[in-house]
């Protein structure tokens, strides 16, 4: 068995996609190719276990008609067998092939775009001080729409948040 024969075995592909963490069309088109190369594989197992020659006295002995079985005999041994271009085969491999390199590219620099992004994330989640320490100024130069709604409240005459009361009680003392 030659070295990619037995590297093929031994690969578990379900274990590559959850690992790799491949999702979409990827994933699908890596379970199909492994589906087919796994039909493909059974088939030509099955027809290597076959036996290759054809004992037409057997089928002499058993069958009335004789001359059937000497007919078929004869096209069995002048059949020469059709030579078949792969060209067109290989070229639809390598289209496939070309395709799914350009997937995984694809796939690859989506995933480093969302690996820096929640690295970015993280690293701010880390140096972020706790909401308890914030002041009002920082919180404004954050978000300066909270400025802008206090300020609208303010002007219509509202001055309970709505939802406060709900949330965290009313300290009224009625």
């Amino acid at each position: 068995m030659s070295l990619a024969k037995s590297a093929a075995n031994k690969l578990d592909w379900a274990k590559v996609i959850s690992s790799l963490k491949i999702t979409g069309t990827t994933a699908q088109q890596l379970s199909g190719f492994k589906k087919r190369n796994d039909e493909a594989r059974r088939k030509l197992l099955e027809l290597e276990q076959q036996p290759l020659t054809v004992d037409f006295e057997q089928y002499r002995s058993v069958l009335k008609n004789k001359e059937i079985v000497g007919k078929i005999e004869t096209l069995f041994k002048e059949y020469k067998p059709v030579k078949i271009d792969t060209q067109s085969q290989l070229k639809t491999i390598e289209s496939f092939e070309q395709h799914a390199i350009a997937n995984a590219k694809e796939t690859e620099v989506m995933i480093a775009k969302e690996l820096s992004t929640l690295k970015e994330t993280l690293n701010q989640i880390e140096k972020a001080r706790p909401f308890d320490q914030l002041t009002v100024e920082e919180l404004v130069k954050a978000k300066p729409e909270i400025d802008a709604k206090v300020v609208e409240m303010v002007k219509k005459g509202k001055w309970e948040v709505p939802g406060y009361d709900e949330k965290f009680g009313s300290l009224n003392a009625m």
